[in-house]
């Protein structure tokens, strides 16, 4: 059987990709393998397709050693440990793959040098945001292009050195074929000396290469940099003339002041008042002063609409669907327009400036988590008493992440527009997908709040909803969530979570229901969420997988959204984080079809027809659905610049732990051990962390014994399961013992607890009375849950928390 042909390998700036065939075993030989070199490292992939989940086996240069075998073969070992026996598919390739391996063998071990150099210095501080920033970056920028420009002098170093070495080896061998006669000998040392003359050649290539590199890269700076010299000379030459232009127009202003003080508004210049009607408020009514004052709302017909059927939006909007470029719904474009116009309205006599909320947070150190470190110090303490550190963590908790659920409320304002129940449970389908798109790259477990913690997201000027969180209970840990929106939704949740582990992987099952009312249709929706899997937790990359189903149901109408959740699958050819929906009525007749992936975007398709199908896998009939155009629901926004050094968080994540005034003194903004996490000092939110929950523990103990004495209770009642009721969900490992006899099997954690949080069944119920929010059985559902009983937004107005607990 002949062996399929391998590609050329072709460099890609410092990487280098290309196939190899690699020794397997003696069944099957060499197999072909795809192979790529990059920052010293040498991997390889069964196909291309792998390169972005699975490595098969990485090889460091810095310690290898490359030998040839012959004139295709050769040998990559690191000592013992690992060995390649790797073959290309002619002379020529297996040259350039010497000589790209020889390059970054050499590259490894100086940059390996640098960095054990190094290692004694003290860091220097990250640069702070100010009015220095400017020019903080610009240096930092001419830094990173004087370290590249240096890196590519040493890479020309390194060439010189190569051609230096196999030049001697080419000049000895010309000498040697001089003084051999003809004989047997010969074929030998002509092969010899052609390999290394095509070794001297590859190199010198490579040295032409690295210098036109070196001569481009140095080339276009130079420009980049006269540029920027001109441009902010043309900026200082601007300023200096909009300085001079705006002392004249102050001049003018003050004389005209003076001389029209006796007029009236009417008799007034009327030049004057074109110039001046920016800067009055309230005297520019007509429309005209009104769009030269709001320069955003001056050019409506730069906003793109995406049209729909008039019947299911409503009536009288001349705009019919949310802006595909700019996200802004429609109806509060129209709302702002007429706010604007109207005269009684306060806005439109004195507009108050939206707060500036902030785009970066402190980037999260390079602390490697060494395991035993964690294990040696538990030698010897209950496992009760087993902290869990920080380093497993996120600078958030969980009633922050439960927040995070309204990154996309503008999907629940414009389900509260539509006139049709089934396109509204669309846009509530959607909101439903869109809460998990923040996951896909957080890995990190979030901060379990302490009991009575509360957490509030104040977004009613920006975003037109208020939202509140507390935790409700501790055993079971619990969340209550309420927000409400003045565009005409409420949105409210009660989460708990219970784990399993499953030895490979995690298995996270959100527990409670998310109900959404809206004001003018009173359509009553409600889902449960699906289970979160986190994979890898023993070795190897952790990452997060959504599956499971979830059904949307209208309580008013009998309407439903059945949306799955497909889990990964190796041998699945569908798009990874796939999900499906119907939305059909109280019938069953399917009305819509949703379909997208929860990290990226949901499309939505009107269905004209239905039909049964094939047979499916299982022997289930499939139905076959034709559909109009699919129209976009959602689209997940991008992560702001720099997310991978700051959790992955998303840009309203990073605003989470912003300091806010007038906060409840309960608020997960003042928890310190998460400030401490968030600012990059870990071994002190440890200590924090510890003190925080023993002080948590000794409170518990309080309140039991008060409730002990207010029930005439014996006091051994409660101390015998003192351990199983002081254990802190943050902490506690699976299978808590306690100190006067067995373990209480039928009240142990599902089958894991600590590193994600768990629902714990309790030896008796938690007899602490949450502060905002109160047990009530829903109507419409009839489930019981915690609901918002009101208070806390007038307490905040008056600035009264004396009622508050001191949790901190």
């Amino acid at each position: 059987m002949s062996e399929p042909k391998a590609l050329t390998p072709t460099p890609a700036g410092d990487t280098y990709k290309g196939w190899l065939f690699k020794w397997t075993n003696y069944i099957k030989g060499y197999q072909r393998r795809w192979f790529v070199l990059s920052n010293g490292l040498l991997s390889y992939y069964r196909t291309q397709a792998e390169m972005g989940h699975t490595c098969r086996g990485t090889i460091n240069l810095a310690t290898a050693n490359i030998a040839v075998e012959d004139s295709c073969n050769f040998v990559i070992s690191n000592g013992g440990a690992q060995t390649y026996h790797l073959k290309a598919s002619s002379e020529v390739e297996r040259q350039r793959w010497i000589t790209a391996l020889e390059l970054a063998k050499a590259k490894a071990v100086r940059n390996q040098a640098e960095s054990d150099d190094s290692g004694d210095e003290c860091p220097t501080s990250p640069p702070t945001s100010g009015q220095g920033g400017g020019a903080r970056n610009s240096n930092s920028e001419v830094q990173s292009t004087l370290r590249t420009l240096g890196s590519k002098v040493e890479d020309l170093s390194t060439c010189n050195d190569l051609i230096a070495k196999h030049g001697s080896a080419l000049q000895r061998s010309l000498s040697e074929l001089e003084g051999v006669r003809l004989g047997g000998d010969t074929d030998g040392k002509i092969r010899q000396v052609t390999e290394r003359a095509t070794l001297f050649r590859i190199t010198s290539n490579a040295m032409i290469n690295a210098c036109r590199d070196f001569l481009s890269l140095a080339q276009a700076h130079s420009k980049r940099w006269q540029k920027a010299l001109h441009s902010e000379r043309d900026q200082r030459i601007r300023l200096e003339e909009t300085l001079e232009q705006l002392a004249k127009q102050h001049n003018h202003l003050e004389r005209a002041f003076r001389g029209a003080t006796v007029l009236p508004l009417s008799q007034s210049n009327p030049a004057l008042d074109s110039k001046s009607s920016g800067s009055a408020k309230g005297d520019a009514s007509d429309e005209d002063d009104e769009n030269e004052f709001f320069d955003a709302m001056e050019d409506p017909a730069g906003f793109i609409t995406v049209p729909a059927d008039p019947k299911y939006h409503r009536s009288g909007s001349n705009v019919s669907g949310l802006s595909t470029e700019t996200g802004i719904d429609d109806q509060s474009l129209c709302d702002e327009q007429s706010l604007g116009s109207n005269p009684e309205s306060p806005q439109s006599l004195e507009v108050e400036p939206v707060r500036k909320r902030r785009t970066k947070i402190p980037d999260k150190p390079n602390y490697s988590l060494n395991l035993w470190s964690i294990m040696k110090n538990c030698i010897g303490k209950e496992l009760s008493k087993i902290p869990m550190p920080v380093n497993f963590n996120e600078p958030i908790s969980m009633l922050q992440r439960l927040s995070e659920d309204l990154e996309y409320y503008e999907l629940l304002d414009k389900a509260a527009k539509c006139q049709s129940s089934l396109e509204q449970l669309c846009y509530v389908a959607a909101f439903t997908v869109s809460s998990y798109s923040t996951t896909v790259h957080r890995t990190g477990k979030p901060f379990n709040p302490l009991l009575g913690e509360t957490y509030e997201l104040d977004r009613l000027r920006e975003s037109g909803y208020r939202s509140l969180c507390e935790q409700v209970s501790h055993h079971p840990p619990a969340a209550a969530h309420h927000a409400i929106s003045e565009r005409g939704w409420t949105l409210r949740q009660e989460i708990s979570l219970a784990s399993k582990f499953r030895g490979k992987y995690l298995s996270i099952m959100p527990l409670g229901s998310i109900q959404c009312m809206f004001e003018k249709s009173n359509n009553h929706y409600s889902w449960k969420k699906v289970t979160t899997t986190v994979h890898n937790i023993i070795v190897g990359k952790l990452w997060i997988d959504q599956s499971g189903e979830i059904d949307v149901v209208n309580h008013r109408t009998g309407d439903r959204c059945h949306l799955k959740f497909a889990p990964y699958s190796y041998f699945s050819r569908d798009v990874a984080r796939k999900v499906t929906g119907v939305v059909t009525d109280k019938e069953g007749k399917a009305h819509y079809v949703l379909s997208g992936t929860w990290d990226e975007k949901m499309e939505f398709s009107r269905v004209m027809q239905s039909n049964k199908g094939e047979n499916g896998t299982e022997g289930k009939q499939k139905t076959v659905y034709q559909t109009l155009k699919a129209k976009e629901l959602w689209k997940k926004n991008p992560l702001p610049e720099g997310a991978e050094t700051m959790y992955y968080f998303s840009s309203l994540a990073l605003t989470l732990n912003e300091p806010e005034e007038g906060v409840a003194p309960t608020d997960s903004r003042r928890r310190p051990d998460q400030q401490l996490m968030e600012a990059g000092r870990w071994d002190e939110a440890n200590a924090e962390k510890q003190r925080l929950e023993e002080k948590q523990r000794s409170v518990r103990r309080e309140r039991e014994r008060e409730a002990q004495r207010a029930a005439n209770l014996p006091e051994e009642g409660v101390e015998g399961v003192e351990v199983a009721e002081d254990a802190d969900p943050d902490d506690s490992p699976p299978h808590t013992p306690t100190p006067h006899g067995p373990p209480l099997s039928e009240y142990q954690m599902d089958d894991m607890e600590g590193h994600y949080g768990a629902a714990v069944k309790s030896v008796h119920q938690d007899n602490y009375e949450s502060m905002w929010f109160e047990r009530a059985e829903d109507a419409v559902t009839g489930e019981s849950m915690h609901v918002y009983k009101g208070g806390y937004w007038e307490a905040k107005d008056h600035g009264s928390w004396d009622m508050c607990p001191d949790i901190y």
